[in-house]
């Protein structure tokens, strides 16, 4: 079956974002980034940011995250705790997403979720330390801990959930179709390599 839809992993900082933005706009297809957080911030009743903090961060198991879960209108969350909850919901509206039509998912482990469709392209942009600590202070500017520290910190907490949700390790290849390294490749070329897939 011909490829439909790209499902775009990565470290933070390498850029995967802006591969998948350009991949999706060179397809004219959609792409679902902050539209997806959105989604299940609609449709599960958290904020946005809340969604975006949380969605791929490691779950968190405390009996606060369960005690919030019997709060509200009973069995809201069916006894859930919040990061089982909000990662069922994702799973609802990735798999609608994908459903719709051709489109690119960036992160929230949509390779997982859509594992069982033969029309799926997984891939996962990675690159070194120096590069990506480079390109989140251009973007992101500075912050009180270093470069480094973030991008470990954030990638740490995207392992655990990967792990935590899917049962395998995130950032392995052989758990994706491709990956690239945008620092030696160039977010250019990464565009270019994953669009000649799809010829």
């Amino acid at each position: 079956m011909k490829t439909k839809i790209i499902t775009i992993s990565r470290e933070f900082g390498s850029g995967g974002r802006t591969i998948g933005r350009e991949v999706a706009n060179r397809l004219g297809i959609p792409f679902y980034d902050k539209e997806l957080v959105e989604q299940v911030a609609l449709e599960s009743g958290f904020a946005p940011q809340f969604v975006e903090e949380h969605g791929e961060h490691a779950p968190n198991k405390s009996r606060l995250s369960y005690a919030f879960s019997q709060q509200g209108v009973p069995g809201f969350m069916n006894g859930m705790s919040t990061a089982d909850f909000l990662w069922s919901v994702q799973c609802n509206v990735i798999m609608q997403l994908a459903d719709k039509g051709p489109c690119v998912i960036v992160g929230r482990n949509a390779d997982y979720i859509l594992k069982d469709r033969s029309d799926c392209l997984n891939v996962f942009i990675h690159a070194d330390m120096d590069f990506r600590a480079d390109r989140i202070v251009r973007l992101y500017g500075e912050s009180e801990k270093s470069p480094e520290t973030r991008l470990q910190e954030k990638d740490k907490r995207r392992r655990i959930n990967y792990q935590h949700y899917t049962g395998q390790e995130w950032g392995l290849a052989s758990n994706y179709d491709i990956c690239l390294n945008s620092a030696t490749l160039g977010i250019d070329t990464c565009v270019e390599m994953i669009l000649s897939l799809l010829k």
